[in-house]
């Protein structure tokens, strides 16, 4: 018996009918959730992705027009407009979004992304046609610090800027102990990275100083780890890239703060030299609480810049030291203490410094607040807000250099590939990883020290000469194709790849894990598709 053209349009499109269904499904509306009344006309394809979301019973609200500030980021190259955005007011409104889309599973190609405050580089917290998720507006629960024991902590909210734990835990004369340089940032976003910074020779990255993790999985599910209870989830999501979830609520260990800062910077015409003193502070049991430093390149009166900020040991000596046609090196290096305790303090950075081979007459000085050496970038901030120059493309590069090639990349990088600092500053300074927890999903590369060298260009949007993009973004693909045709052994910070291939060289042999955590945790990689990782699973790309 011959089938039917029925029964041969069942037999063979059964997937595509399941998609039917699905689409025909989709029917109630609840407006409660619509933020600021709005009212909308979209095409097909995003009216059906709307009324599956109004279908939630959350305490937040979906936008779905008027998001165009969720596709663009600090990089400010990248603009990728999602269907929705999600304002949650409680983990459970995350929850459920993300059980929902789940549970579509393969009907749908819907994404989800985590976006902060918005300081990706790349698109990392984008979703195109998908739902992006702003955690800033979690702010449930409040913070809550615990400092009866001899290990204080806070539990915050993932979508808490940084800069706020510090000004409410220095109320109880508390500090977390690690930082980015940058504090306007999330905590779920720096945790989903890292967060290097010049403390981190000290108390390693800021994914070493957490004790605890509040996750919501690819899968919808709410799942509480640390080092002792789901181990696997709490150190794959660490450095994770928001792979494996979305970082609800961190438990951050904390110590005693101190109220005053010495800020330091001393200069070096010679790379070795630099970079032996960079090592030996970080190696030294008494040393500074921040090291780090930086390139300038044929800068012209340098010296006289710093001195709205700092104050020349010697004066006279400064004014007659010339920085321009030069490849100059910054040690910039801080000391905490209290008031009770300069004289000491005093004593002891003479002592530090003495051990140091600086050029002598570029020794300056500063005492300032903790916060106000804390929040320094910020200040920086605003007076490039204030001359239009913040909003520009920012096509930093950040580098992890192997201690054993850092000379190399030295020689090739500093005064070949780059002529000038004119762009934005270079960081580079060393850190140990011997004071890093294993196990987490951030990538180094396989020596002990290695140096974070961060090349923070800004753009400016219409330029076609060198202070513009395309000039900038060929410098930092001639610096790449250095490292990869000389084998540094360089690793990317906050990287950026377009295919799964140049990822899996990325992680090597940590691939193999990496790829089982996404299976395990995130099954139909609806998660963080802004970094092109994984590709979503979904029937709707067979047709």
């Amino acid at each position: 018996m011959k089938s039917s053209p029925t029964h041969f349009f069942f037999k063979h499109n059964s997937m595509l009918l399941r998609l039917l269904i699905f689409i025909l499904g989709i029917c109630s509306i609840n407006r409660s959730n619509l933020c600021c009344d709005q009212l909308f006309v979209t095409p097909s394809s995003f009216s059906v992705i709307q009324s599956s979301l109004k279908q939630l019973t959350i305490e937040g609200c979906f936008s779905f027009k008027n998001f165009d500030h969720v596709a663009k980021d600090f990089g400010n190259r990248y603009h990728f407009l999602p269907s929705a955005v999600l304002y949650p007011k409680s983990v459970s409104d995350i929850s459920s979004t993300l059980k929902h889309i789940f549970d579509m599973g393969t009907t749908t190609d819907l994404t989800v992304a985590a976006r902060g405050h918005g300081h990706s580089l790349e698109g990392q917290a984008q979703a195109y046609q998908g739902v992006v998720i702003s955690m800033e507006s979690l702010r449930a629960p409040a913070m809550r610090f615990h400092h009866a024991g001899e290990l204080p902590f806070v539990d915050v909210s993932a979508g808490e800027l940084w800069i706020n734990i510090l000004h409410e835990s220095l109320k109880l004369e508390l500090t977390p102990k690690s930082w980015t340089d940058y504090l306007h940032l999330t905590v779920g976003g720096t945790l989903s990275n890292a967060g290097i910074s010049g403390q981190a020779f000290k108390h390693g990255p800021q994914i070493n100083n957490v004790y605890q993790l509040e996750v919501v999985t690819g899968k919808g599910e709410v799942i509480t780890c640390s080092k002792e209870q789901n181990a696997d989830l709490f150190y794959g999501v660490l450095g994770g890239l928001g792979q494996f979830g979305i970082i609800t609520r961190a438990r951050i260990a904390l110590q005693p703060a101190p109220k005053k800062v010495k800020w330091i910077r001393v200069l070096y015409s010679d790379f070795s030299t630099f970079s032996n003193d960079q090592e030996q502070l970080i190696s030294s049991k008494d040393s500074f609480d921040y090291v780090e430093g930086f390139v300038i390149i044929n800068k012209t009166g340098l010296l006289n810049n710093w001195r709205s900020t700092f104050n020349p040991k010697d004066p006279l000596l400064a004014t007659k030291f010339s920085s321009e046609g030069k490849v100059l090196y910054c040690l910039e290096v801080a000391k905490y203490f209290n008031p009770e305790e300069t004289p000491n303090t005093d004593q002891n950075i003479d002592v530090l410094l003495s051990k140091l081979s600086y050029i002598k007459s570029t020794l300056f000085q500063s005492e300032v607040s903790y916060v106000e050496f804390l929040d320094r970038v910020h200040v920086s901030e605003m007076k490039l807000q204030e001359k239009g120059l913040w909003d520009v493309p920012h096509p930093w590069l950040n580098l992890l250099i192997p201690k054993s090639r850092i000379h190399d990349f030295a020689q090739e990088v500093f005064g070949k590939i780059l002529t000038d600092t004119s762009h934005g500053p270079i960081l580079i300074y060393p850190v140990n990883k011997s004071k890093w927890i294993k196990g987490t999903s951030m990538v180094t590369p396989e020596e002990d020290v290695m140096y974070l060298i961060a090349f923070l260009s800004s753009a400016m949007p219409s330029s076609t000469g060198k202070d513009g993009l395309e000039h900038i973004l060929n410098k930092n693909k001639k610096i790449l194709n250095f490292c990869n045709k000389a084998h540094i052994g360089m690793k990317q910070y906050l990287p950026h790849y377009t295919t799964q291939e140049d990822w899996k060289v990325h992680f090597g042999p940590r691939w193999e894990t990496f790829a089982r955590r996404k299976s395990t945790y995130d099954p139909l990689s609806i998660l963080a598709p802004g970094h092109r990782i994984f590709e979503r699973a979904s029937l709707l790309k067979q047709y």
